[in-house]
């Protein structure tokens, strides 16, 4: 009948209405029960966030609050950092129970789904690394880094067949190294994750080579050389064996089965940091850690021989510094450079005994002629080579050449013929009594082999004895006396200086007062009666015999 379907047509009409408001009704309930930053304290508001996310999965959407919460421009700092902790929590979680994880045959929402978390996952670690950890608040540095690297543990526990090329870690070691100055951040990755473990070692010398080999610009090269530099000399030591290698964040990289692909990387890294070219200071700081930090690195130490010898023709302490690298790989690694004692005779120059490197220098210069083995020729020129520079050189450069050279006198007994060689036949004697000798040794000779210095004398050794320094005098007469003392150490004798040498003799008790001048003259040119005195005639003399 038309007025019962009008009635039931009436009817639906008025169902649908009410299914309308109830729907609008509860919309209305959820948006007053969600917590909103306008209505609580902002920081209740996030941890609300957190939990709920973290009990249902209908909450997921409070993730993009967060995530606008941790990105806000302006925002307080301990909001911030707060929801980023947060979030890292939410995302932990979600990865160690494979939410964001798809599989063969789920249903198209769980697809859709996780491609949202995926995005917002990504989201969250550009918030991370692009806007906190190159931030210039310590603060937010040290939170997304240690964030950035909980989330890469997550993910690597989480996944058996883990691409950590894929993950966050090639991006944060590359913000790493762009980042300017001395970087707090690149000290704290060094110290708690660099240092500690060997899998991150690993793929952070792989960031690093890929990084440097990746960026042509000379302006980003240097700030990249400087900062990997940094970072790599922040190792101190390197594996010895396999069994050095079982501490691991996650797991253990397929390229980790041997100590030899282990070095390998490591090398490739310091190769490609060395290629960029260094200054004179970073040559300096790499080459004065070279043998028992850097060295230990290379599977094959001896493709540094050309950026050792590069760095020998940069002059001064750096060649002292790059013959070191050398010793090293002629003693260790039987590598050949015949030249080498060469290189450092030409290092003997007017300027070492005043160069503040001069401690450094003669600790090496003792190890490398601490061999028996070498030609008493060669030993001989440098011996003289020191004694000439000890005569224009400071006293506290002096006090460590004395005893250097009477510690090669005992090494090599040969060399003692410049000290006391009696001449037998009596025309000669009686000619060098009369007229003296010419000294035969070459001071311009750059071949310590052909100096003839072991044809000369240390006269230059008795000259200090007579030195205006009384501590110099009286240790350059060790000479002069019997060798009855084995050897003396050098250490005891590096370290000096002239105001320390100064302090020891003004402390000294005297025994008997110096005589002193007592009365002050009145005039020095001129005589108390009239005229001139004796220096004024002097003086006279001179003026007129010029």
């Amino acid at each position: 009948m038309p007025g019962t379907k009008a009635a039931d047509v009436a009817g639906a009409k008025r169902k649908r209405e009410i299914g309308k408001t109830e729907r609008k009704q509860k919309k209305e309930k959820i948006r007053r029960t969600s917590p909103s930053p306008d209505d609580e304290d902002l920081q209740t508001t996030i941890l609300r966030l957190e939990s709920q996310i973290l009990e249902s999965r209908r909450h997921f959407n409070n993730i993009a609050t967060l995530l606008q919460i941790a990105k806000k421009e302006g925002a307080d700092d301990e909001t911030a950092i707060l929801s980023t902790v947060s979030l890292c929590k939410v995302f932990s979680r979600l990865l160690s129970a494979g939410d964001m994880v798809k599989s063969k045959g789920m249903p198209h929402p769980e697809v859709v789904i996780i491609q949202w978390l995926k995005d917002r996952y990504r989201e969250f670690l550009d918030i991370l690394l692009d806007q906190y950890l190159r931030s210039d608040i310590p603060a937010k540095q040290s939170v997304a880094l240690t964030l950035l690297m909980r989330l890469v543990e997550q993910e690597a526990k989480a996944q058996k067949d883990y691409s950590w090329k894929q993950g966050p870690l090639p991006r944060l070691v590359e913000t790493l190294l762009f980042l300017p100055g001395d970087g707090d951040a690149r000290e704290e990755f060094a110290e708690k994750f660099l240092k500690q473990f060997d899998d991150i070692r690993f793929y952070t010398f792989q960031c690093i080579k890929e990084s440097l080999e990746s960026n042509s610009e000379i302006t980003t090269q240097q700030l990249l050389a400087s900062n990997s530099l940094s970072l790599l000399m922040s190792l101190d030591t390197a594996p010895g064996a396999m069994d050095d290698r079982n501490n691991l964040l996650a797991h253990a990289p397929k390229q980790f089965k041997s100590l030899s692909s282990y070095k390998s990387q490591a090398q490739e890294a310091w190769m490609a940091t060395l290629r960029t070219g260094l200054s004179k200071e970073q040559r300096k700081s790499v080459l004065g850690v070279f043998s028992h930090q850097i060295a230990p690195w290379f599977q094959q130490p001896e493709m540094l021989m050309d950026f050792l010898t590069d760095s020998y023709n940069v002059g001064g302490g750096t060649s002292l510094l790059a013959l070191s690298g050398l010793y090293y790989l002629m003693s260790e690694k039987n590598l050949d450079y015949p030249s080498f004692f060469d290189k450092l005779y030409s290092l003997l120059d007017e300027d070492l005994l005043h160069s503040k490197h001069r401690s450094r220098f003669f600790r090496l210069l003792d190890t490398f002629m601490s061999s028996t083995h070498l030609p008493a020729v060669l030993v001989a020129s440098f011996i003289k080579r020191l004694s000439r520079l000890a005569l224009y050189g400071p006293p506290a450069g002096v006090v460590a050449v004395v005893p250097w050279i009477y510690n090669l006198f005992k090494r090599h007994p040969a060399c003692t013929f410049m000290m006391h060689r009696d001449i037998l036949e009596p025309n000669i004697k009686r000619e060098l009594e009369e007229e003296g000798m010419d000294d035969p040794f070459d001071m311009n000779e750059k071949d310590p082999m052909l100096t003839n210095a072991i044809e000369s004398s240390i006269w230059e050794i008795e000259s200090l004895q007579s030195h205006y320094h009384p501590n110099v005098a009286t240790l350059a007469k060790i000479i002069s006396e019997q060798f009855t003392k084995r050897s003396y150490n050098l250490e005891d004798f590096l370290d000096h200086s002239y105001n320390a040498l100064l302090e020891v003799e003004l402390g000294k008790d005297l025994k008997k007062e110096p005589v002193v001048e007592f009365e002050i003259p009145k005039r020095i040119f001129t005589s108390e009666d009239s005229g001139l005195g004796p220096l004024g005639q002097l003086m006279t003399h001179v003026v007129e015999s010029e």
